[in-house]
């Protein structure tokens, strides 16, 4: 058996359609069925006509990709999908061969059926090693190094992920090697700081910082039971004026279900808020982000991700003292895709 990455989307625009039909999904929409191709010199010489303008390095790249796609993906491989519309790993295996599905949006065509296991793991459950293979620029690539199909294996057994020491590279022998989204590793250690930093009642008063930072008046409840709200907000100089929000912050590692949803739902009224917000370190399951769609104008969600999102966009109107707790420094770096 194998580990493949196999992505849905640069901004995860056909996640979406992966999980609920069951596939994975790749792009290359301009490619036709790729079914009759059974050999990789025939698929180097369809790239080649379908992208004439294409640098050789470019086509070498689309070749490695496509070709493990196409043949060296086998039943029973394990696939992650990391997903980009939240801060979450989808495990799942092979079930197929591959299938061109005209269907399919033009963009969705290429697919494999596959069978999804866990679509709610928290990218916090991964060691940095596993999130930097994650991070590989490639759409399709075979991760081997750091016992890393083991290890999926047991997270998907419920076991705890042991990094290795130093991380590496997303490996794929046939195509270049993958570049790694060095912004998405940088967020995977800030994530991985702040879990390791900010427990219980703290994450609660980090979540505070941040809203204080939006120009939110808010008042923190004190360590211990808080009554379902973690945090009222209010706009305006005396915190009076819309938006009203109750926040709730859970910093466990494991996705919270629906009724904790469903009990902030229910607060809103005793405090005369009209909006929710529902922070949870370790994530949340599918049914809590099915919910909170049909409640998008009463509710917000915030993982791990979007936290450190607010982090990274408010972080010079943070306190001096949570600086201090949490010290980042902003670069700019050089991010050749190709």
């Amino acid at each position: 058996m194998a580990l493949w990455m196999v992505r849905a989307g640069r901004h995860g625009e056909r996640e979406a359609l992966a999980l609920e039909k069951g596939l994975s999904v790749i792009g290359w929409k301009e490619l036709q069925d790729l079914s009759h191709i059974t050999t990789r010199e025939a698929l180097d010489e369809l790239c080649r006509r379908t992208y004439p303008d294409a640098p050789a390095n470019r086509i070498s790249n689309y070749v490695g990709q496509l070709w493990a796609f196409r043949e060296r993906i086998k039943d029973g491989d394990l696939i992650v999908l990391p997903l980009k519309t939240r801060s979450a790993i989808a495990i799942g295996h092979a079930k197929g061969s591959y299938e061109y599905r005209p269907d399919l949006p033009e963009d969705a065509r290429h697919t494999r059926p596959t069978e999804w296991l866990r679509t709610d793991i928290p990218r916090t459950a991964f060691g940095q090693d596993l999130l930097y293979s994650f991070g590989a620029f490639m759409t399709v690539c075979q991760i081997r190094r750091n016992n890393a199909e083991e290890r999926i294996r047991a997270v998907l057994a419920g076991k705890p992920d042991v990094p290795q020491l130093e991380p590496e590279e997303a490996e794929e022998p046939e195509a270049v090697e993958g570049i790694t989204d060095l912004g998405e590793y940088a967020e995977d250690q800030i994530s991985e700081y702040i879990g390791g930093k900010f427990k219980g009642h703290a994450l609660a008063r980090l979540v505070n910082e941040l809203l204080q930072a939006q120009g939110y008046r808010t008042d923190m409840s004190a360590p211990g039971p808080d009554g379902g709200v973690d945090i009222l907000v209010g706009a305006g100089p005396l915190g009076f004026d819309p938006p009203r929000l109750c926040v709730q912050v859970k910093s466990s590692d494991s996705p919270v279900d629906v009724s904790v949803l469903r009990e902030l739902q229910g607060i809103l009224k005793n405090y005369g808020a009209q909006q929710g917000l529902l922070v949870s370190w370790g994530g949340f399951k599918s049914s809590v982000t099915s919910e909170a769609r049909r409640q998008f104008f009463e509710l917000r969600l915030w993982d791990a991700g979007e936290l450190v999102q607010a982090l990274l966009q408010n972080y010079d109107r943070l306190s001096a003292e949570v600086q201090a707790e949490l010290p980042l420094k902003r670069i700019w770096a050089l991010v050749l895709e190709e």
